[in-house]
């Protein structure tokens, strides 16, 4: 059985990671731009898609495959469809919906695909149940829904049953949001990619926190809490996975968490807004991180190092943030002045970082390494949203200029 994990693109190693960190082996994963492909034995594979749904912090959706086949015209694309084994993952009784993609192929049109493959699948049940193929399947939503998408590449469709539901992003704890949030995959993906070493000499802020996802990520992400530990998914009413798959990952989620008290807060943010303050802490407090970190209101432009380090009790700590783009929020032009104000505070005159400091950075395509003049250290291509993002990373120290 073949699982597919899809994620925005530059996220695919980060989810190669999770799976290998739950004793998947090299051989059974495969990375394309996208997505990442799990091979797993028939049996046990319900517990593999709750793990994986439950476990995988930097994806966004997770599917299994059906089977695939070539189609480059709408008759070799009925009969691919119309030859899949649909009984076998179709409830009797159930409805279900297509939707799908097709890129670099011969067939393109998306809605008349959607609609050739319902048919096809209807027809498919009808003569599994002994029935003339054209004949009207009943379908009752009370009863459940599969959701299945079809992916056309290259003249190559893969049918696809998705597992999860709602996107992998949504934890579940995050009723308030500020304006424009970002996803909790790509704030996680964020703190892994900056290198941020959980209790360490060093700890986490975020200036510009919002509703506080990068913080309450980071935390949860340090003490082991399961991204998907809080949420339901789509497989759980499935009969062929069900709810017993999730249970069994749950206990396996709680068996790796660490809630044991701190001495110090490793996880900070602030906001200008009271109101972004109020939803972070919200936001914390139904994550379970609620004692883990701290929120406060505070203007961003006017933090340094040296005020940074009264407020975290560090003497060393790591800016990870996601400034105001220009956009719904702001012009370009005053998100261009935060930039390099953001860089003035935390960067020498050399572009290298102030004593104690590293600092990650996203911004729309190249933007801050263009307004303030200095290359990052590390950078890495993401995506917020359809939204092209640079992550810029900074940790060279300037040892002339801290």
């Amino acid at each position: 059985m073949e699982i597919i994990i899809t994620t925005l693109f530059g996220l695919e190693t980060l989810t190669r990671i999770d799976l290998e960190s739950l004793g998947y082996t090299k051989d059974q994963i495969r990375v394309s731009d996208g997505q990442v492909t799990l091979t797993v034995p028939d049996e046990g594979f319900a517990a593999d898609i709750a793990r994986v749904n439950v476990f995988c912090g930097c994806a966004e959706r997770v599917f299994f495959s059906i089977g695939s086949f070539h189609a480059e015209d709408f008759d070799s694309f009925f009969e691919g469809t119309l030859a899949l084994p649909w009984s076998d993952f179709i409830p009797k009784g159930w409805a279900f919906t297509v939707t799908g993609y097709s890129r670099k192929s011969k067939l393109f049109g998306v809605p008349a695909m959607q609609s050739l493959a319902k048919k096809a699948i209807a027809g498919s049940l009808a003569v599994s149940y002994g029935l003339p193929k054209d004949t009207v399947i009943t379908e009752d939503p009370k009863k459940g829904t599969v959701k299945i998408q079809f992916a056309m590449v290259q003249n190559s469709c893969r049918m696809l049953i998705d597992t999860t539901g709602p996107g992998l992003h949504k934890r579940g704890y995050r009723p308030l949001t500020h304006e424009a949030p970002i996803r909790e995959s790509l704030a996680l993906a964020m703190i892994r990619l900056a290198g941020f070493r959980p209790f360490s000499e060093e700890a986490l802020y975020d200036p510009f926190c919002g509703s506080g996802t990068i913080v309450i990520e980071a935390a949860r992400y340090a003490l082991g809490i399961a991204p998907g530990r809080d949420r339901l998914f789509g497989f759980t009413e499935i009969p062929y996975i069900g709810r017993s798959a999730l249970v069994k990952a749950r206990e396996e989620a709680k068996d790796k968490e660490d809630l044991s008290p701190l001495d110090d807060i490793f996880f900070s943010g602030s906001d200008i807004d009271r109101k972004a303050i109020a939803s972070a802490k919200a936001n914390a407090e139904s994550a379970g991180v609620s004692d883990f970190v701290r929120f406060c209101v505070k203007d961003a432009l006017k933090l340094d190092p040296v005020r940074l380090t009264e407020d975290t009790g560090f003497n060393r700590n790591i800016i990870i943030t996601n400034p105001p783009y220009g956009g719904r929020l702001m012009t370009p032009e005053e998100a261009f002045e935060i930039y390099k104000k953001i860089s003035k505070i935390y960067l020498t005159p050399r572009g290298m970082c102030r004593k104690g400091i590293r600092l990650s950075v996203i911004t729309p395509g190249d933007d801050f390494e263009k307004v303030t003049g200095f290359k990052a250290d590390k950078r890495y291509k993401l995506y917020n949203g359809n939204k092209v993002c640079h992550l810029n990373n900074y940790y060279k120290l300037d040892k002339d200029n801290g």
